[in-house]
C-alpha cells in the first residue's frame, strides 16, 4: 500500500473543484453530497488553495463567522503543498503527518489530476480489518454450533 504510486490511490471521481468565491455553506454542501473532506480551489485552470472540513471548523465557525457570507477564499489554504502522481503513497503520508493536514493535491503537469488523503490509507485496512473479524464471527458461531451438536 505505501509503495504504491499516488496514481493508484488518488481520488479522481470524487474530487470537487470549486471557484473561490463561493461561500462556505455551499461548499459545506457540495462536501456533504460527495462525502469528501476537501475542496480544490482554482481560479480557472490554475490551483490557488486547498479548503477543508477542519477549515470550515477552526477558520469559520470557531471564530463566529457566517458561514452563508463568508467566502472560501477567506478560509482556505493558500498554495497548498502538492505531489506528483508517480511518487509513493507512503511519502504523501509522510508530508501530511509531518505538516499537519490530511488532503494533498495531485499535479501533473501543472494541473490538478486528483487528490490524495490520509484517509486512503486507513480504508484498504480497515475494509480488511472488518473482512477478517466477519470471517472470525462467523468461525466463533460454526464453532459454537458444532460444539453444542456433538452429545456428552
Amino acid at each position: 500500500m505505501f509503495y504504491n504510486s499516488i496514481r493508484n490511490v488518488m481520488r479522481r471521481r470524487n474530487m470537487l473543484k470549486a471557484p473561490p468565491g463561493i461561500s462556505v455553506a455551499e461548499a459545506a454542501r457540495r462536501m456533504a453530497k460527495k462525502n469528501v473532506g476537501a475542496i480544490v480551489v482554482m481560479e480557472g485552470e490554475r490551483l490557488v488553495g486547498i479548503f477543508t472540513e477542519r477549515d470550515v471548523v477552526f477558520r469559520v465557525v470557531a471564530r463566529g463567522f457566517d458561514v452563508k457570507t463568508t467566502r472560501i477564499a477567506q478560509a482556505m489554504t493558500r498554495r497548498p503543498y502538492t505531489i506528483g502522481p508517480e511518487e509513493p503513497f507512503g511519502y504523501a503520508l509522510l508530508i501530511m503527518h509531518d505538516k499537519g493536514f490530511r488532503h494533498l493535491p495531485v499535479i501533473e503537469n501543472g494541473k490538478v489530476v486528483g487528490i490524495v488523503s490520509a484517509r486512503g490509507a486507513l480504508d484498504p485496512d480497515l475494509e480488511d480489518f472488518a473482512c477478517e473479524a466477519t470471517r472470525r464471527k462467523k468461525l466463533q458461531s460454526e464453532y459454537e454450533r458444532r460444539r453444542l451438536a456433538v452429545p456428552k
